[in-house]
């Protein structure tokens, strides 16, 4: 398995039933233990390290140095070179599209000058985090669909720190990365041979959270919370562990924990098979006050820099599959816009829209007919704008000529005959009125 050395940290674990069936089990070992624990008293032991996967012995080692002043680039370069797996995907990563690089860098001392110290520092912890687990899939749990979730979730998070300010943004990649860690944690203390369902996944995270703690007194966000700790993350990384739902560290919603709360699900979006793309747009709108044209550019630059990145992390993604699955949920999206539409047209012969003047009643009740389409209207241009606009950008990075390509195309054409009917809708409803600009 990636990253282990003799017996990997999960093994050794006591079997066990259905979650919550109150057996009092006389086995040892950290399920029976954690799960008798009080939850205080459980993510106290957590944060010593108790049960806890070690990380590397030199990226741990590293992250001392990096915050040492007296450490050179010449100290912390021999230090890599004692770990050759880390050596190299730091080199990558240094002449990677994450640090817009110039010229190729060929020395450890040379990545070193160009990632910075603190970057250094929680990317190497980062890359030993993801070394720590296995890959595949183990029981209930996916590996590649959660660290390929965590790796968009951690480049969503990224664009977006760095186009609103406030957050660094590398800090916001390493949050991102692992804001769901605890999951897998979680999964191995308690639900490891016990869960019989076809799989779990993250999201939607709420219901997760919520059957967490009735069944065992705690979530995996706080046992993240706890781990982070013990393996020193910085702590504006470690508040996130507690947004949405609970107060951070200073009793407020940090601006890097609403970050990664809609970086997680627009990640989610991309890599579950449920998802509704114009209401996780509007979620960013509500959270983080970003339109959907800025929105639409950092989902964009996302796929533009996925493969990349993930080979650092040495993660299979294949973006323009994530692309296609992405354009079925726009698809999805657009044919219910479309139904909306069809039932506010009423029951004109052939399927004309009704005009105006054939309205029946009076003037007060065309007035009323009038707001009712205007309404509906207005409810159906935003969402529509929201898949219209994307869908465009997203035609600059892809190959018109493939599979990707040609679905994108087909999302803009049913995207602009619903603006029109749109438009039409609209002028029946006000006579006068212009047909609003096209999407696309």
């Amino acid at each position: 398995m990636d990253g282990c050395v003799g017996n990997p940290w999960w093994t050794g674990f006591a079997p066990g039933g259905l979650p919550g069936d109150g057996i009092d089990r006389v086995q040892h070992g950290p399920v029976v233990m954690m799960r008798r624990e009080p939850a205080t008293s459980l993510l106290l032991n957590l944060e010593s390290g108790y049960s806890l996967p070690p990380l590397s012995v030199v990226a741990m080692k590293l992250v001392e140095m990096a915050s040492d002043e007296m450490a050179s680039v010449s100290d912390l370069a021999r230090l890599i070179e004692r770990d050759p797996s880390l050596a190299v995907r730091l080199l990558r990563l240094a002449n990677s599209a994450f640090f817009c690089p110039g010229r190729p860098v060929a020395t450890l001392r040379q990545a070193i000058l160009r990632i910075g110290l603190d970057r250094l520092r929680i990317m190497g912890l980062s890359l030993s985090l993801r070394d720590a687990f296995p890959m595949g899939k183990i029981g209930a749990i996916d590996y590649e669909e959660f660290w390929r979730s965590s790796l968009y979730r951690a480049l969503l998070a990224e664009s977006l720190a760095a186009f609103m300010g406030g957050s660094d943004p590398e800090e916001a990649f390493v949050a991102g990365l692992v804001l769901e860690i605890g999951f897998l944690i979680f999964y191995d203390l308690f639900v490891k041979g016990e869960y019989s369902g076809d799989g779990l996944h993250i999201y939607p995270l709420a219901p997760l959270l919520s059957w967490e703690r009735q069944e065992y007194g705690i979530d995996h966000r706080q046992v993240g919370e706890a781990a982070l700790r013990y393996w020193r993350f910085p702590g504006g990384i470690v508040e996130c562990q507690g947004f949405p739902g609970r107060e951070t560290l200073h009793g407020e919603e940090s601006t890097l924990g609403s970050i990664c709360h809609v970086a997680g699900q627009f990640a989610a979006l991309i890599c579950q098979k449920a998802g509704d793309l114009p209401s996780t747009f509007l979620q960013a709108e509500s959270c983080l006050g970003l339109d959907r044209d800025t929105v639409g550019g950092i989902l964009v630059t996302t796929f533009q820099r996925v493969e990349e990145i993930a080979q650092s992390l040495k993660l299979e993604v294949d973006r323009e599959k994530d692309i296609i699955e992405l354009m079925e949920k726009a698809n999805r999206a657009l044919s219910r816009l479309s139904e909306r539409l069809s039932a506010g047209q009423g029951s004109a012969p052939e399927g004309r829209l009704p005009s105006f003047g054939s309205l029946q009643g009076g003037e007060e009740q065309k007035a009323l007919i009038a707001d009712t389409l205007q309404a509906v209207a207005h409810e159906i241009r935003n969402p529509l704008m929201a898949v219209g606009g994307f869908a465009k950008r997203l035609a600059s990075i892809v190959d018109p000529d493939s599979k990707g390509g040609k679905y994108v195309q087909v999302i803009l054409e049913e995207a602009e005959r619903l603006e029109q009917v749109l438009g039409r809708m609209t002028e029946k409803a006000v006579p006068g009125a212009r047909t609003p600009r096209q999407t696309t």
